[in-house]
């Protein structure tokens, strides 16, 4: 069966139209979304896949829904041509570090697993924050307004004080954002679209729990991969730092050094990839051949 691959995009585009041509294949289709503020599109073009690219476009904030309500357009664009054996959601820095007939291989050989990371299986207290609290402008966490700043920290300060919580009875699980599914894990995140909103709107970052949280509630749980390491269980290659003076772990590209790493890395994906170095960008390229 074909593989629908779904591209969150924003940026980077010369990645991007490499990203696609390493898709290109008759066995797939490929639906982007352009984050709304991508003024003028890049031309995209593909030989032997099928393509499409969203007109609903959404404005992506970090920290709000609007990233959630991006990943069910594409979810409902590809569901809506589908069914297709997996659905791989990619942002448009991703590259492949494996050729179309090993990924297609790979998921033949694991028909009906479900390939979602997860990271914990209990909340941090940081988290209960997060997802049991009302925020006020989660889409604007970066804004530099003082006055939103100081009300949503007050209203979060309120909803401590007076004990006020929501969503007691979600047991959240969180994870990477970037999965490989299945028709039927698809159909079952688009028939829970209305929880999903009511449960994650005016929360705050909830783009790496949603999928976990509703496959542990799903019948398809059985299916998971690997539940005990986050990048085993969506076969990626994410490359995750510690960031000094924190003991915060941050998002950083892959560059030259880590080349050894992902040539020998099981992943069939790695994210995330810039344009800075495009020697190294082209020795990647040769591992997906």
């Amino acid at each position: 069966m074909r593989h629908a691959f779904l591209i969150l995009a924003h940026n980077e585009f010369e990645i991007l139209k490499l990203l696609v041509s390493r898709l290109d294949d008759v066995r797939n289709d490929i639906f982007i979304h352009f984050d709304r503020k991508v003024a003028v599109l890049p031309e995209i073009k593909v030989k032997e896949a099928g393509l499409t690219i969203l007109e609903d476009r959404k404005d992506v904030r970090w920290g709000g829904f609007s990233m959630i309500e991006a990943e069910y357009a594409l979810f409902e664009a590809a569901a809506a041509k589908g069914p297709y054996q997996y659905y791989h959601l990619l942002s448009g820095v991703d590259l492949p570090l494996k050729s179309q007939d090993c990924i297609h291989g790979f998921f033949d050989a694991h028909d009906g697993k479900e390939f979602i990371g997860y990271t914990w299986t209990e909340m941090p207290r940081e988290f209960v924050r997060k997802m049991r609290r009302w925020h006020l402008f989660p889409e604007e966490f970066k804004s530099r307004n003082i006055f939103k700043k100081a009300f949503r920290a007050g209203f979060i300060r309120f909803q401590e004080a007076f004990g006020i919580i929501r969503n007691k009875n979600v047991d959240f699980k969180k994870g990477s954002q970037w999965v490989s599914i299945t028709d039927g894990m698809i159909h079952y995140l688009l028939d829970h679209k209305d929880w999903v909103r009511k449960t994650f709107r005016n929360t705050f970052s909830p783009d790496e729990l949603v999928v976990q949280t509703l496959c542990r509630m799903s019948p398809f749980r059985d299916n998971i991969f690997n539940t005990t390491d986050d990048a085993t269980g969506c076969m990626r290659a994410i490359s995750w730092r510690e960031n000094p003076g924190s003991s915060e772990m941050v998002l950083k590209d892959w560059s030259a050094e880590d080349y050894g790493l992902l040539k020998e890395s099981p992943a069939l994906f790695a994210r995330k990839f810039n344009s800075s170095d495009m020697g190294f960008i082209n020795k990647i390229l040769e591992l997906s051949k």
